[in-house]
């Protein structure tokens, strides 16, 4: 199982929730990972428990503090890496921002461009440093982390649908641009118990499982065995593609 023994990864977000799920997965399958949040406490909860199973026999992980908004941190995330693991072979972008929620003409301009920051322009910058530093010699993949409400227009989340929208596309360019050394996807969840999204899901868990077709709510672990199979060599010939995680939720109609 130890199919990504001597790779190293990046995974945003990664103290909780579907980031950690991934980081987990990450480091079962013998790949070093770099996680970033932005919760000092969190990162450091999440690294020692990481360590624990790391010290089973797994890959290593290391934890570092900064927004993915934030250009001097995501160049000095892929330093970081190189510096402790020899490489960026991957970089997961999971972190994201969701605000301002409720309707499209009443939020906040500067929480717009916030949450583009990190859902867009970050994921970009990150992206590039790692090419810049190894991955255009040597090859890598990319996933991107997006939503199953691209293909919608979910009430009150226009900024953070309209900005993975946005993921989504550059997904595809840079899939186009990297190749063929850098593979590039994306995934796209449907509703994820996470914290994020408990706002939605917490008040009527039972109806929104009723209405999917899979019967339940996704889990982090669900997400992240999408991640790691795009990152994998089982997805070798797969570049520039949207991978739909939703427990068949987008055949249903939504209730």
């Amino acid at each position: 199982m130890r199919l990504l023994s001597g790779r190293s990864a990046i995974v945003t977000g990664g103290s909780r929730g579907i980031g950690l799920a991934v980081a987990r997965g990450l480091l079962a399958a013998g790949a070093d990972v770099l996680i970033t949040a932005r919760d000092l406490d969190g990162v450091r909860a999440a690294v020692a428990g990481l360590e624990k199973e790391s010290a089973e026999g797994w890959g290593r992980a290391v934890g570092r503090v900064g927004s993915v908004g934030d250009r001097s941190a995501t160049d000095s995330w892929v330093a970081d890496c190189v510096a402790h693991f020899g490489s960026v072979d991957f970089v997961v972008n999971n972190a994201g921002a969701n605000l301002p929620l409720g309707h499209v003409l009443d939020g906040d301009p500067a929480e717009w461009l916030e949450t583009f920051a990190v859902n867009v322009h970050g994921p970009l910058a990150l992206v590039r440093a790692a090419w810049e530093n190894g991955m255009r010699e040597h090859g890598g993949a990319v996933v991107n982390v997006v939503t199953e409400g691209v293909h919608g227009a979910g009430p009150g989340l226009a900024a953070y649908e309209s900005s993975k929208a946005a993921l989504l596309q550059l997904t595809r360019h840079l899939a186009a641009e990297l190749a063929p050394g850098v593979r590039v996807n994306s995934v796209s969840p449907g509703l994820v118990r996470t914290e994020m999204a408990r706002f939605y899901w917490e008040p009527r868990e039972s109806d929104l499982a009723a209405a999917t077709p899979l019967a339940r709510l996704g889990e982090p672990e669900d997400i992240a065995e999408a991640v790691l199979w795009l990152l994998s060599p089982a997805s070798a010939w797969v570049t520039g593609t949207d991978l739909l995680v939703d427990g068949g939720r987008r055949i249903s109609p939504r209730r």
